[in-house]
């Protein structure tokens, strides 16, 4: 987001001088500007560790495709490249484990599921773990864009989905690191758990 990293240095210097001495970053995994802020965060002095993450599992059921789900479409302007979907509850733990324990300062973790899923394939795997018709279709960055105004999506967040999507998700990230493993000792979650704990939940349940 624009102005992000100077926020992040801001606030990392002000945690800096309050006597923080151990910072973790979420950074964005092929993001120019993220990195960007990931240098302003060494810059400070304090012991730091860095969790590089792209497209999370949950942006299906908590984040901005829930509602495409729900409607049984999910339209963007997507193309077929796989991406590595990684469970926000292996970042979460992650993050706890670099926190609170030893051995991880200046460390960065690229932190990716166990293999790579277009969109389109990850919708399949939505649909028949909800047992619903929920479909994927390819459409123009331009079309995306006045479909989010349309739902009066706030701009910020149209301009990140359109940098997302026109920027990010070109291939940079079509490959698996081994960030969950290094750090955690076991594997990450893959994405069939996080669809079919997501399904038994009921989130994606409509009622007609």
């Amino acid at each position: 987001m624009p102005g992000a990293a100077e926020t992040v240095e801001e606030f990392s210097r002000l945690a800096v001088s309050r006597g923080v001495r151990r910072l973790v970053l979420l950074s964005g995994r092929g993001e120019a500007e993220a990195q960007r802020a990931e240098e302003m965060v060494k810059a400070t002095g304090a012991d730091w560790t860095i969790l590089r993450c792209a497209w999370f599992a949950q942006n299906f059921s908590e984040g901005a495709f829930l509602d495409g789900v729900l409607a049984g479409q999910i339209s963007i302007p997507a193309a077929e490249i796989g991406e590595p979907f990684v469970d926000v509850d292996d970042i979460a733990d992650v993050a706890a484990e670099v926190l609170s324990n030893e051995g991880h300062v200046g460390e960065l973790y690229e932190l990716t599921g166990p293999r790579l899923l277009t969109f389109r394939e990850a919708v399949a795997e939505i649909s028949t773990a909800a047992g619903r018709d929920v479909r994927f279709s390819r459409v123009s960055p331009e079309a995306f864009r006045a479909e989010l105004e349309a739902y009066e999506t706030p701009a910020d967040v149209v301009w990140l989905l359109d940098e997302l999507f026109g920027q990010v998700l070109d291939g940079r990230n079509e490959h698996l690191t081994d960030g969950v493993q290094r750090a955690l000792g076991r594997g990450p979650k893959d994405f069939s758990i996080y669809v079919r704990e997501t399904a038994a939940s009921g989130v994606w349940h409509v009622n007609l």
